[in-house]
């Protein structure tokens, strides 16, 4: 039985399409770093924002050996001396230092841009950095608002430059595969889309009283477009993804990455209506403020989707900490990060009961999806060409707008219904939270 089943399987991923993607980064890719790239094929980058998923992003496109990292900008002087160590290791070259990245853009050296800083950033950012000639790989959610989203897509097409969106499950093989089956019908009529997100390292953000900032910090340029306010610790590196003024919490954060593939498999871009519940449940008395536990249902023609997360706890659905699940008449289809799989219905043929189609066990993903999702964007700038990417702006605006739906629901603690050919709500009330909320001098970008 085991040995039909494997055979089986075989034979639905290649009915599916699911060969090997061809930009795997492989040792010999490792091996092609020591080989010498001719000047006119080198591809200069800078990086905004170079602590975590910034770095990480660099790191990986340093992988290629066309890739040079030219310069740095970032508003701790700290991140900046580290990160530039970083590059001289790897590469035995420093890139330049910016606490400002305005002043990194001026260099017409710097082909392409990283941008992985907090979400209130990643408007200003994009638009400026397309604005003065560059490429950019920006990180998700694309932006903090809905407004944002659809002014950097504007961006996008005047400039005519290509961005990349950090939605890397884009280029993972397990989700190509998938989306191809769900696709394909076999899983039947399919009614729910589950997608959720349970994350049971994140513990409770304990209260800390407000400070001065760290040495070598430009806090008033971190805050930027965000309302001013004394400095505190927990809304400072990683952390301020649970503050609203900064980002939208799991909901945007994790969001983007289920929602993505949810949508791209179903063939459809914006619900008729969301409707979100949740809150501090786990953790009332923390310093966060993003919701530690949310159920978010959107119901878009032929389907509902079911969005959830969770805060310290693992108990997600399929006994997976994260994932996306196609519930169809003939069988469920299941990925995350580890792979995917089929879990086929049951029917009485004759007295015994039979599976509606086979079901597959667990497919792993072939290579590191992120690394893949940054050499094509890498090969996407050499040809110039958009329709190459595998997460072009218009797809993290689509993943991106969905989420911010689902927290503008949670905050009006209603049923929300979208106007898509009008690009708003029918709710005044919710139309006003499409809004970028722009201060300290800041001005949201003209386009």
């Amino acid at each position: 039985m085991k040995s039909r089943r494997k055979f089986i399987q075989k034979s639905l991923l290649a009915s599916v399409g699911a060969a090997a993607l061809p930009n795997l980064v492989t040792a010999a890719h490792m091996d092609a770093l020591k080989t010498k790239v001719a000047a006119n094929e080198q591809i200069n980058f800078g990086l905004i924002g170079c602590k975590g998923m910034g770095w990480s992003n660099m790191n990986s496109h340093l992988l290629l050996p066309e890739v040079n990292c030219v310069a740095l900008a970032d508003v701790d002087q700290n991140v900046l001396d580290q990160r530039t160590a970083d590059v001289n290791q790897l590469r035995g070259k420093k890139p330049k230092q910016y606490k400002d990245y305005r002043q990194m853009l001026e260099d017409p050296d710097i082909d392409a841009v990283i941008i992985g800083t907090p979400d209130h950033w990643h408007c200003l950012n994009l638009v400026d950095s397309l604005s003065a000639g560059k490429h950019a790989y920006t990180e998700k959610p694309l932006a903090n608002s809905i407004e944002e989203c659809n002014l950097m897509v504007k961006a996008a097409e005047r400039y005519g430059k290509l961005v990349q969106v950090g939605q890397w499950q884009r280029s993972g093989s397990q989700y190509e595969q998938a989306i191809n089956m769900v696709k394909s019908g076999k899983l039947g009529n399919i009614r729910l889309v589950k997608t959720w997100a349970y994350q049971g390292w994140m513990k409770p953000v304990p209260v800390v009283p407000d400070s001065q900032p760290p040495a070598g910090v430009d806090y008033k340029m971190w805050l930027g477009p965000a309302p001013d306010r004394p400095f505190n610790a927990n809304r400072f590196h990683f952390n301020f993804r649970w503050f609203w003024d900064y980002a939208g919490g799991l909901m945007t954060d994790w969001g983007v990455h289920e929602i993505d593939i949810a949508l791209h498999a179903m063939g459809v871009s914006a619900p008729k209506s969301v409707m979100a519940s949740g809150g501090k449940l786990a953790y009332p008395d923390d310093a966060s403020e993003t919701p530690d536990t949310l159920q978010t249902v959107y119901e878009y023609d032929g389907f509902n989707m079911l969005w959830e997360h969770a805060t310290g706890i693992d108990g997600g659905n399929y006994g997976t900490t994260e994932g996306i699940a196609f519930i169809g008449n003939n069988a469920t289809l299941v990925v995350n990060r580890g792979g995917w799989k089929v879990i086929a219905e049951t029917e009485n043929v004759n007295g015994e009961r039979k599976e509606k189609i086979e079901s597959m066990e667990l497919v792993r993903p072939e290579g590191n999806a992120q690394r893949i999702h940054c050499k094509n964007f890498v090969e996407s700038i050499k040809a110039n060409d958009p329709t190459m990417l595998n997460c072009g702006i218009k797809t993290g605006s689509i993943a991106a707008i969905n989420a911010h739906m689902g927290n503008v629901s949670y905050k009006l603690g209603e049923k929300i219904y979208w106007e898509a050919d009008k690009g708003k709500f029918t709710n005044g009330k919710a139309n006003k939270m499409i809004k970028a909320d722009y201060n300290n001098g800041w001005k949201l970008p003209s386009v």
